[in-house]
């Protein structure tokens, strides 16, 4: 089985058009091998059914990396040394468990590498593109925020695309790519980035990719370069194209209430832009950039599964931890045990053991900790439990209207309203559950028949619109009349 590098650089000379032959010679591969995965054309993440490391250090490289990347800015005596990054890192991640030793041997690694000098000569032909990361400020139901915005520019046409993020990881990378890329029709040739830890980084001569980012990259089929440390001038297009989007996009503070919605509106937002004249060849660069276009490369067949697969052990009130501040529940009964967890740019998914998604959150980006509840998750063990309900986090958020007739039900009345709560919120989902059961107490009669036809209503058509009259029966009503009449 061969690694993703390898894998890359297959993909790589089958788009230059090298044959099977060609490339099994050039990389020393078996050609079957090389037949095999020309055609594949789909290289989405997939939930590993084991985790393997090769290093207790792996997970916290990029947090080091990061410190590290700051110190840059820092007066020298003021730098993070091995041991105090080793003492950071124990300090502020409980499930830290490398050595110091192992600490110190990677960071003299990476600033023994920054010390060599690099230069890289860009060139922007159309059809290529620069991308960065800018920040600001949102209103949300939360208040005012600051978030991320993905900037892809092209230098060619000086037309720009944006996406909003909480975050600037591998997973909001990839999805704000795949989103343009959708939008536009095709996949630029090239792209360069800034040395960002998210999709990876530049260390010298060597580059080290986000495992995502290199699926995402052989699924797209694109080539790429990251800007030298300390030189963001390399993408001077992008780097304006991040302060023009601040000023006319998100001047005045714009309401977002939904990312995912906010991103769509954000296309037809940016179109009057394109309408505008490039600066210097005063074209319109809408123009422009149908020459970006004709050289994209076609859309992959399948759409990239945009997701990072973990295996992480829940505590023992079935929380998840990511990023050594989140918590994301689990179902209670999964406490201590490993999960499997699906990590999008937007969401964190929790997964049953057969790989369906059990319980979607909202994914924290926040610098405190954090902690994401789905109290659904919890039914089935509040049932063998019912006496718990007092205290539980579910009691808590059930109307006071409902919560008042299951607070008066002895034991096994209210264990069956829970399986009842259950069963509903399988069928279509708790929400419309605890809505459907409150609206049967309000008619005065809490049952699974009552509540069952109350939930398919809410889901369907709601409770104000009145059903569909279906076809007329009335021939068959003066039939049956004429026989009881011929009867008589």
């Amino acid at each position: 089985m061969l690694n993703m590098e390898q894998i890359e650089a297959i993909k790589e000379m089958q788009v230059q058009g090298a044959s099977t032959s060609e490339i099994a010679k050039k990389l020393s591969v078996d050609w079957k091998t090389v037949n095999k995965y020309m055609q594949i054309d789909n290289f989405s993440p997939k939930p590993p059914i084991h985790e393997e490391r090769n290093s207790k250090l792996d997970s916290w490289k990029p947090v080091i990396d990061g410190w590290l990347e700051e110190d840059r800015n820092t007066r020298y005596k003021q730098r993070h040394t091995a041991q105090r990054v080793y003492d950071r890192l124990v300090a502020g991640f409980p499930e830290f468990a490398a050595s110091y030793s192992t600490v110190q041997r990677y960071v003299k690694q990476v600033r023994s590498v920054r010390k060599q000098g690099s230069f890289l000569e860009l060139v922007w032909p159309p059809g290529e593109a620069q991308v960065d990361f800018g920040e600001a400020d949102f209103d949300t139901p939360q208040g005012r925020q600051a978030h991320k915005y993905l900037c892809v520019s092209f230098p060619h046409s000086n037309a720009g695309f944006t996406q909003i993020f909480r975050g600037e990881t591998a997973e909001c990378v990839c999805q704000g790519l795949q989103d343009i890329f959708e939008y536009i029709g095709g996949i630029p040739t090239r792209l360069i980035f800034d040395n960002a830890t998210g999709v990876g980084r530049r260390m010298g001569e060597k580059i080290r990719l986000a495992e995502l980012f290199r699926r995402f990259k052989a699924h797209c089929g694109f080539q790429y370069s990251f800007c030298n440390p300390d030189a963001g001038h390399e993408k001077g297009n992008v780097e304006r194209k991040v302060g023009y989007v601040r000023s006319n996009l998100f001047v005045p503070v714009p309401f977002v209430n939904s990312i995912v919605d906010y991103n769509r509106e954000l296309f037809a937002l940016s179109a009057p832009l394109l309408a505008k004249s490039h600066y210097r060849k005063g074209d319109p660069i809408i123009n422009l950039f149908a020459d970006d276009q004709a050289t994209l490369t076609p859309l992959p067949r399948q759409p990239f599964n945009v997701c990072r697969y973990e295996s992480l052990r829940a505590d023992g009130y079935g929380k998840v931890c990511l990023d050594g501040k989140h918590y994301y529940s689990t179902a209670p009964e999964w406490g201590g045990q490993y999960v499997m967890v699906g990590i999008r740019a937007h969401t964190v998914e929790i997964l049953r053991p057969d790989g369906n998604v059990l319980v979607t959150h909202p994914r924290s980006y926040s610098h405190e900790r954090s902690d994401s509840l789905d109290h659904s998750t919890s039914l089935a063990l509040l049932i063998r439990n019912a006496g718990a309900w007092q205290n539980s986090g579910l009691r808590s958020k059930t109307p006071d209207r409902l919560r008042k007739v299951l607070d008066e039900q002895n034991r096994e009345e209210l264990r069956k309203s829970l399986r009842m709560l259950a069963e509903l919120s399988e069928r279509y989902s708790f929400e419309t559950a605890i809505l459907a059961m409150e609206e049967a107490v309000s008619r005065g009669s809490l049952n699974v028949c009552d509540a069952a036809v109350l939930a398919a209503r809410l889901s369907g058509y709601g409770l104000e619109t009145p059903p569909e009259l279906g076809p007329d029966l009335s021939c068959y009503d003066q039939l049956l009349t004429q026989t009881r009449g011929d009867l008589q």
